[in-house]
């Protein structure tokens, strides 16, 4: 489909969902974000689904001001993939040694390595910037100091909620490994704090939602936010470049008679912010649950623990500022999850997928999601599809 265009107060609202299938609270916020006076575009993804200030699922382009909340609080999350010359008939019949393997190489929920991860140890990791990119965490937030070694022993892990790890077969029957984490915890942190710093600032008191607060251009707040902000995104990438080389010399060991290769890693952020340029004029470009699409952008578009996912190539459309869907989307939160699905559900939903079928993942359900293959067919103008994945094991915090 192409977009459908709905009035704004200042811009219109671009929408690659159908606004009659869009919660009433997630329409309100797109309402909300739209009176921004620094708002000048507004794009909206077939996954959109209500969040905190601004939905999941947003594209928010201003000019001289940004939004955190319009982030998200996991800075810089995504995912990332890489085609690896295993093949089906590689691989074992059970699968649960590969995923204990897994789980033992990267710590998964609030877990966290016992000493730093050396990222010299990994053939072919590039290190450059790495003692740069620490000693910058010395300029972040003040408030945040007191976390760096638990910073430093949770770089290279998942996390929980919707993070995961998964091995993946695609319609040839090639493998794939792939994954989707963030900045973790001092991300998060960093997150809360500057909402927090953008809620108490004057221009902000005569929003609309609170949570909708700015940083202005050429201000002390600004300047810090897009610090720590730029850091947290680089430390997220570096997370997920980390677990890969781990996931990587779990399958090499696994794996050792096949000598497996890797092609290149295809990697890309979800809840971010972009310097980019659009009819003349340097905008700051929010993409909250939208990954950039522009022409020739490699980008992962994943389903849920028990649906496919798919490698995307961007078409370039201006009109989403080179934006796609980050995934699949909920279609009802948490809590709704916990009190409609069961674990024998879990057990349905996920058969023939090597994972935790337990109580504690019962809110990351399958049917909790939309459906990938609509929310793939809503964005044919912003994305085609390289691969299909299904998953075979997928580990979960």
């Amino acid at each position: 489909m192409s977009y459908v265009e709905v009035p704004g107060a200042q811009v219109p609202i671009r929408m690659w969902a159908d606004p009659a299938t869009v919660e009433d609270g997630a329409m309100q916020q797109l309402r909300n974000v739209a009176t921004l006076p620094w708002i000048k575009g507004l794009a909206v993804m077939p996954d959109v689904h209500y969040g905190k200030g601004a939905t999941v699922g947003s594209v928010i382009a201003m000019h001289g001001a940004v939004c955190p909340a319009a982030v998200g609080v996991d800075i810089g999350c995504g995912m990332s993939a890489v085609k690896t010359s295993l093949t089906a008939n590689d691989l074992p019949g059970d699968l649960s040694r590969l995923r204990s393997k897994i789980e033992e190489a990267i710590p998964v929920g609030r877990g966290m390595h016992d000493s730093a991860v050396d990222p010299s140890r990994f053939f072919g990791f590039a290190t450059a910037g790495w003692d740069d990119f620490w000693g910058r965490f010395e300029g972040v937030a003040d408030a945040v100091k007191f976390r760096q070694e638990r910073a430093v022993k949770q770089m290279g892990t998942l996390g929980s909620g919707n993070h995961f790890i998964e091995f993946c077969l695609d319609q040839s029957d090639s493998v794939w490994l792939m994954l989707h984490s963030g900045s973790r915890n001092i991300g998060k942190e960093l997150a809360d704090f500057h909402i927090g710093e953008a809620q108490k600032l004057p221009h902000n008191q005569g929003l609309v939602d609170r949570d909708l607060a700015v940083f202005i251009a050429d201000t002390p707040q600004m300047a810090a936010y897009r610090n720590d902000l730029f850091w947290a995104q680089e430390y997220a990438k570096y997370n997920r470049a980390i677990m890969m080389a781990l996931f990587q010399d779990v399958v090499r060991k696994e794996f050792k008679k096949a000598k497996v290769t890797f092609e290149p890693v295809i990697s890309c952020h979800h809840n971010y912010v972009a310097e980019e340029r659009y009819d003349g004029m340097d905008l700051l470009v929010t993409r909250k649950g939208a990954i950039r699409a522009g022409s020739g952008d490699y980008g992962i578009i994943p389903g849920s623990m028990g649906t496919g996912s798919y490698i995307v190539k961007g078409l370039g459309s201006a009109a989403s500022f080179n934006s796609a869907s980050h995934g699949a989307g909920r279609k009802m939160s948490r809590n709704a999850a916990k009190r409609k699905f069961t674990t024998r559900d879990l057990e349905e939903q996920t058969r023939g997928v090597e994972c935790r079928k337990d109580s504690g993942v019962v809110d990351e359900i399958p049917g909790a999601y939309k459906p990938i293959e609509k929310v793939i067919d809503q964005q044919r103008d912003l994305v085609e599809v390289v691969a299909k994945l299904k998953q075979v094991v997928c580990v979960k915090g």
